[in-house]
């Protein structure tokens, strides 16, 4: 715990079998009250893996998609008491050690959500990102900036941490199954006036590290874009997107229950 508050990591998995130990291995559990893997149905041994480790699993049925995983990791986090939830990929490319600070960042108040930024430190390039990867990235978090009025170094990490207020206030059932979701999440914490803080994260990319090629990386740019003109049109009070529209009954009604 940090300032008696319970940290909880999730890990949304799928074919992390090879990176899985690696990751585990560096979450500090001197400050981590709960390790939950949410398995989307991988085709290795992620899940003989994790059990191996000991960490609670979560198995999908079928392959869901990256968003559908992280909607069960933070439903399950909840149902578990956590206080801060931190959302860490387990194919290695994040580096745990970063835990302690972000949960920090988040118990004592200073930010609603942080994220772990591989652009503050400069180093992307240098540390494996592709170069197409990188100017896209640059170029849609500058659009995201300008169409949302944030100024955040990257809107695409997935390393990020939240604390339970922000979970269970935000209509993360609105939000799609696939890549996108991560972007949906972001624009509805800004839209909700979340307070959101940074750290700098080196960047790993290697042979084992996940990423997804490049139609996938073309589709999740359109549905960016997409977000990004909904946000402005909603707030403009043009167009009314559920996305962006509060909870309408408790959480437990309005998130939960329609979280499956």
């Amino acid at each position: 715990m940090i300032n008696q508050k319970k940290v909880l990591v999730v890990l949304p998995a799928y074919n992390a079998e090879k990176t899985l130990e690696r990751t585990y291995r560096e979450i500090p559990r001197d400050i981590v009250d709960q390790v939950l893997l949410v398995d989307d149905d991988s085709s290795d041994r992620t899940v003989e893996t994790a059990r191996r480790l000991g960490i609670e699993s979560f198995l999908h049925d079928r392959n869901y998609g990256y968003g559908r995983n992280q909607k069960t990791c933070y439903r399950e986090a909840l149902k578990r008491g956590a206080d801060i939830i931190v959302m860490l990929h387990p194919d290695y490319q994040y580096t745990p050690k970063l835990l302690t600070a972000m949960a920090s960042m988040i118990a004592f108040g200073v930010y609603d959500v942080v994220l772990g930024s591989r652009i503050i430190g400069g180093g992307a390039l240098e540390g494996g990102m592709p170069f197409y990867k990188y100017v896209a990235n640059r170029f849609l978090t500058a659009l995201g900036n300008l169409l949302l009025g944030s100024k955040l170094s990257e809107f695409h990490t997935g390393y990020r941490a939240f604390s339970r207020e922000v979970l269970e206030s935000l209509p993360l059932h609105r939000n799609s199954d696939d890549f996108v979701f991560d972007n949906e999440m972001l624009a509805q914490v800004i839209h909700f006036g979340f307070r959101v803080g940074e750290v700098s994260c080196p960047t790993r990319y290697f042979e084992e590290a996940s990423s997804i090629g490049l139609w996938p990386s073309l589709v999740y740019g359109l549905g960016v874009l997409l977000t990004s003109a909904k946000f402005r049109l909603h707030r403009m009070g043009i167009v009314r997107f559920g996305l962006f529209e509060p909870l309408r009954g408790t959480p437990e009604e309005d998130y939960y229950e329609r979280i499956t």
